[in-house]
C-alpha cells in the first residue's frame, strides 16, 4: 500500500454492544477497501476514550448501550471535539431518536433494517463534512415535522436522557450515578418531566414514557 492510500483511509470507532454485531459491520465497512476499522467499544466509557485515543475520521455508534446511552456519549464527544463527525447506527426505527441525535449533533442516522450499502454511503458522507439520514427515517421525520405532535419535544436533552433511562426501570439513585449527577438534581429533573408532560405519578410517566419512546424492549412493561 502507498503512503498515497493509506492517507486515503476512512478510520471509523465502532461502538455496539454485541461482538458479533460489531464483527459483521467491521467486515461490510473493511469490505469497501478505502475504510479501516481502527477501534471498537461496547460501552459509551470505552468509546469516549477509544474517541479521545485514535481520534477516528468517523464514529458509527449504536443509542442501545449498557450505562449511558449512545446518545449522551455522542454529545460528550461533541463537546470535546466539535467537529468530530458521529454517524448514529440505531435498532430504534422512531423519528423521535434520530431527532434527538441530530440535535445533540450527529452528522447522520441510519437504522439497523438499511440495506448494507446505506451504512458504508453514509460513513463516506458524514467524513466528507455532509449530513445524513437513511431513507426510512428521513420519511419518518419528515412525518413528525410536519404533524409537530410530538410531547417529548418539550423535553431538554437532559431531560430526555433521563426520561429514557426512567422507563428503562433505572431509579433516581441509578440514573444520578449513570450520569455523573446528584440525585437531587435528577429528581428535579424528574419532576418537571412530569409537569411538562401532564403526568401526575411516577407509574403514569413511566406509562407515557413508554409509548412515547415506542421501545420495543418495554413493549409488555407497563401494560394499559
Amino acid at each position: 500500500m502507498t503512503s498515497a492510500e493509506k492517507q486515503d483511509k476512512l478510520t471509523v470507532l465502532l461502538v455496539d454492544d454485541h461482538a458479533v454485531v460489531r464483527e459483521g459491520y467491521k467486515r461490510l465497512l473493511e469490505q469497501r477497501g478505502n475504510i479501516t476499522v481502527v477501534g471498537e467499544a461496547d460501552s459509551a466509557e470505552k468509546a469516549l476514550s477509544q474517541f479521545g485515543r485514535l481520534h477516528p475520521d468517523v464514529v458509527v455508534m449504536d443509542i442501545a448501550l449498557p450505562g449511558v446511552s449512545g446518545i449522551e456519549a455522542l454529545r460528550r464527544m461533541r463537546q470535546r471535539r466539535p467537529e468530530s463527525h458521529i454517524l448514529m447506527f440505531s435498532m430504534y426505527e422512531e423519528a423521535v431518536y434520530a431527532d434527538r441525535s441530530m440535535q445533540a449533533g450527529a452528522s447522520g442516522y441510519v437504522t439497523k433494517a438499511s440495506a448494507p450499502n446505506v451504512l458504508v454511503e453514509a460513513v463516506h458522507a458524514v467524513a466528507g463534512g455532509r449530513k445524513y439520514l437513511s431513507p426510512d427515517i428521513a420519511h419518518e421525520l419528515a412525518i413528525r415535522h410536519v404533524s409537530k405532535d410530538d410531547s417529548t419535544s418539550e423535553l431538554s436533552n437532559r431531560e430526555f436522557e433521563i426520561l429514557r433511562l426512567l422507563v428503562d426501570g433505572l431509579t433516581v439513585k441509578d440514573i444520578a450515578d449513570r450520569l455523573s449527577l446528584n440525585s437531587k438534581t435528577v429528581a428535579n429533573h424528574q419532576s418537571i418531566i412530569r409537569q411538562k408532560l401532564g403526568a401526575e405519578t411516577a407509574v403514569q410517566l413511566a406509562r407515557m414514557g413508554e409509548k412515547m419512546l415506542q421501545d420495543p424492549r418495554n413493549a409488555a412493561r407497563y401494560p394499559d
